[in-house]
């Protein structure tokens, strides 16, 4: 029996491929688009039983060929790209796709765990798993929320396990092929190696020069989560996967910058004396950006404590230094 991973080769796909052969799990049958070839890299230190691209893997669900082998599916295949302004691919890639994969599982009774994205949120404020709370800025947004409506109407007469996972601000190790779409911790970094400092941008919304408030989450807590409903078929539902707490650009700057300047052996430094040497800098906010920003996002992690998940979340500080450590390993 495989356990089958789409979107494999991209960032939490591949985070989640290595768990599973960190629990001894190598029968994977990991499902991808290469058309960006170089995410390949991803998975040279996975182990896995196949490779299948996209667009066959549902032709061999679509006859058949894979039935009665799969034990479950970890759905992370999506176009992440917020700005993409191609709507029909956005809905094809996101939408369609991951309904032909609900409808299979539930027809095999194969237990589905899938990302799901704060981006259904839209500007808040109220960030809860209801509907009154949803309003995507974007049709990236619309398409995770669209397909979020499906599973509530399909969750009260389900045949397997069905889990989704609305993504907040996740960092960490295997983000560097999403370009522009990577974290603020990963653009930070390639900034201060490149240039000697960070640029963020100037207040908006209400908030003071990088002072717009995120969840960001650590990829690590991340896998966790998913790992734990794989383990507890029972568990069902829509669930923030957050934090539960925001904390600003800022503070994922000068986790950066301290990061590194620990690495050197030098000293940490407050964000006055970072922005005083001109070490945090603040450029002007896009204009065509305004509309579509969140400057203020933040997880109600009631219902994931509630289904039974209890562990703790690393803070910026603790998730970013470290995914800065990993960084510098593989500069050096």
């Amino acid at each position: 029996m495989y356990y089958v991973v789409t979107g494999a080769a991209g960032f939490i796909g591949s985070n989640l491929v290595k768990a599973l052969n960190a629990q001894d799990e190598t029968d994977i049958i990991a499902v991808d688009n290469l058309t960006r070839g170089d995410k390949f890299r991803n998975l040279t230190d996975c182990e896995i039983a196949d490779y299948i691209d996209k667009e066959e893997f549902l032709a061999r669900l679509s006859t058949g060929h894979l039935d009665g082998t799969i034990q479950a599916i970890l759905h992370q295949g999506a176009c992440s790209d917020t700005m993409e302004q191609d709507g029909r691919y956005m809905m094809n890639n996101n939408y369609r796709y991951s309904v032909e994969l609900l409808d299979y599982c539930q027809n095999e009774e194969v237990p589905f765990i899938y990302a799901s994205s704060a981006s259904v949120y839209g500007a808040g404020p109220g960030f809860k798993e209801s509907r009154e709370f949803e309003a995507p800025l974007n049709v990236y947004g619309y398409s995770k929320f669209l397909f979020d409506q499906v599973v509530r109407r399909r969750l009260p007469e389900r045949n397997a396990q069905i889990a989704g996972f609305r993504y907040f601000n996740v960092y960490g190790p295997g983000e560097a092929h999403k370009q522009r779409m990577a974290s603020v911790a990963f653009h930070c970094f390639n900034q201060y190696q490149a240039e000697g400092r960070v640029k963020l941008f100037e207040g908006s919304g209400g908030y003071g020069a990088g002072e717009q408030r995120r969840d960001f989450v650590s990829v690590e807590d991340v896998v966790k989560v998913n790992l734990h409903f794989l383990g507890r078929p029972q568990k069902s539902g829509i669930f923030n996967l957050g934090t539960g707490a925001s904390q600003t650009f800022n503070d994922v700057a000068m986790a950066v910058v301290n990061g590194c300047r620990k690495a050197r052996g030098e000293s940490v430094l407050s964000l006055t004396e970072l922005q005083a040497q001109g070490v945090i800098q603040y450029i002007p906010f896009p204009e065509g950006l305004k509309p579509k920003y969140q400057s203020f996002t933040q997880a109600d992690m009631k219902v994931l404590r509630e289904a039974g998940y209890q562990e703790s979340f690393l803070t910026v500080e603790q998730g970013v230094s470290r995914y800065v450590e990993s960084l510098l390993r593989i500069v050096r």
